[in-house]
């Protein structure tokens, strides 16, 4: 099968198979098909991969269905000692799994190889360690006794994004750890890190076909999965329009059980008695971590009216300026977002901005240079229905108002369609517990935003999605339940 090389950090060669990997093999499409990487740094051509058709789809379900006749009775410890050799090989090939995001999406190799990779080896030695521990329970009946066991659901797909690859391991840890088999389908825009996965995979001594990763379209290769009678799970982090699609398909077909992490509009909330230098320094991460191509980015910025102004003035001072550049250099302090199509949405989001009457506080223009540069963007006085507030932009882009009280900011918090993530910042631990629990969101942060840790579950409430990544809530998602009954003779 063919191969591509890229020049990583510092140089390092890079070379992955560009085919799909069923069965532990890298093959090509059956049909031939392929599929163009872009550099998003440079808009100049990246790689060529093969494109997962129907007919592959349905090779790699086959693949997966063979595998899991045995997989799934397969000794809890195999799973856990081949998940913890993955962790370690994906921990040694760090560097080259965070060029390769880098490369291909944009991300700062400094912020993937200290977050994306790590949260990916976390998760890994995480549900490795929970392979052995997946009881039942043990109840009592009028009749005599019953027990539930927890049982792998069978062959599953997951569908991931293009702005992290440890999302690929949040699913793929717990999936593997409860005795399933895997499909993966990997984001058109950014395939290549996949690839590598695939490899270490293939390395680490994973049976052929317990996981299969698929490059390809979203309408094609993971519209095929979603619509696959024989695939009997999907999880997808992505859009909501597309998680809408994918339950659409799922009662269609087979009902299979779904899980969905979709978008976010997340409110940061500044009380005045917040710590200051804290609160400045969370909000300006919440927004320019990954170029805010995060779906919990905290987009929204509430600030108590008694420091708004204040507030302004400091976080346009810490949050505006940013070095662009090659994401692969440590200087780099802005990366190209993952594409034209990213650039020009965000674009149109300024113009609805200025629309509105609001105040831009900063940015709101294409940077120079060949690649997808734009601007960090912050605009003041935004109107809580503004289309800038409401909307799901995932770019550098905060949308900033002021508020009086607790009542009032988690009336206008909780005002969204969106119910992922959201950040507190107080130092009156009684507020923080009030407003906490009052948020509808699946997760809040106080004086911090976004962490993210293997053993604490993530996912949303309302067109968020449902379901949970990490966290031993995600095992639910990954095994069904079945009650044994006895009926004790006398």
């Amino acid at each position: 099968m063919a191969s591509t090389t890229f020049r990583g950090v510092e140089g390092r060669q890079i070379t992955i198979s560009t085919g799909l990997f069923i069965d532990n093999e890298f093959v090509p499409a059956i049909s031939g098909a392929t599929l163009d990487v872009e550099n998003p740094n440079t808009a100049t051509h990246l790689a060529t991969v093969s494109a997962a058709q129907k007919e592959d789809v349905d090779r790699a379900v086959e693949s997966s269905e063979k595998a899991f006749t045995t997989w799934k009775k397969s000794d809890p410890s195999t799973r856990r000692a081949l998940l913890n050799k993955l962790a370690d090989l994906v921990e040694r090939d760090g560097p080259e799994l965070s060029s390769l995001e880098a490369l291909e999406a944009g991300i700062l190799y400094k912020d993937s190889l200290g977050l994306h990779v790590a949260q990916s080896v976390e998760n890994l030695r995480y549900f490795a360690g929970w392979a052995d521990k997946l009881d039942g329970a043990s109840l009592t009946i009028p009749e005599g006794l019953a027990y539930t066991r927890r049982e792998p659901i069978g062959v599953c797909a997951a569908i991931v994004p293009w702005n992290s690859l440890m999302i690929l391991f949040w699913k793929l840890a717990p999936a593997i750890a409860a005795g399933n088999t895997l499909i993966i389908k990997t984001a058109e825009l950014t395939p290549l890190w996949g690839q590598k996965v695939g490899a270490l995979v293939k390395e680490a001594g994973f049976p052929p076909g317990v996981i299969n990763i698929l490059p390809g379209l979203g309408q094609v290769a993971g519209q095929a999965l979603t619509e696959h009678p024989r695939v009997k799970k999907v999880s997808f982090t992505g859009s909501t329009s597309t998680g809408r699609r994918i339950l659409q398909a799922a009662a269609r077909t087979n009902l299979k059980k779904v899980s969905l992490e979709l978008g976010g509009k997340g409110p940061s909330i500044v009380f005045d008695d917040a710590d200051w230098d804290n609160a400045l320094l969370w909000t300006t991460i919440g927004i320019t971590a990954s170029n805010g191509e995060i779906c919990v980015a905290g987009s929204r910025i509430y600030v108590q009216d008694t420091i708004y102004e204040k507030f302004l003035v400091e976080f346009s001072k810490r949050s505006r300026d940013a070095i662009q550049g090659d994401p692969l250099l440590a200087e780099t302090t802005k990366g190209a977002v993952a594409s034209k199509a990213q650039l020009d949405k965000i674009l149109s989001y300024v113009e609805k901005g200025k629309e509105s009457g609001a105040r831009l506080l900063h940015g709101g223009e294409r940077l120079p240079g060949d690649g997808y540069f734009v601007a960090n963007t912050a605009f003041a006085d935004v109107g809580q229905h503004d289309a800038i507030m409401q909307e799901e932009i995932f770019g550098p882009f905060a949308s900033i108002s002021p508020f009086r009280t607790e009542q009032e900011v988690i009336a206008k918090a909780n005002d969204s369609s969106y119910g992922l993530g959201s950040a507190v910042f107080t130092n009156n631990v009684s507020r923080a517990i009030r407003v906490s629990e009052a948020l509808e969101t699946g997760t809040v942060t106080v004086n911090c935003w976004g962490l993210v840790h293997a053993n604490t579950p993530f996912g949303g409430l309302k067109e968020s999605g449902f379901g949970r990544d990490m966290g031993f809530e995600a095992l639910e998602d990954w095994t069904s339940t079945k009650a044994v009954k006895y009926n004790i003779l006398n």
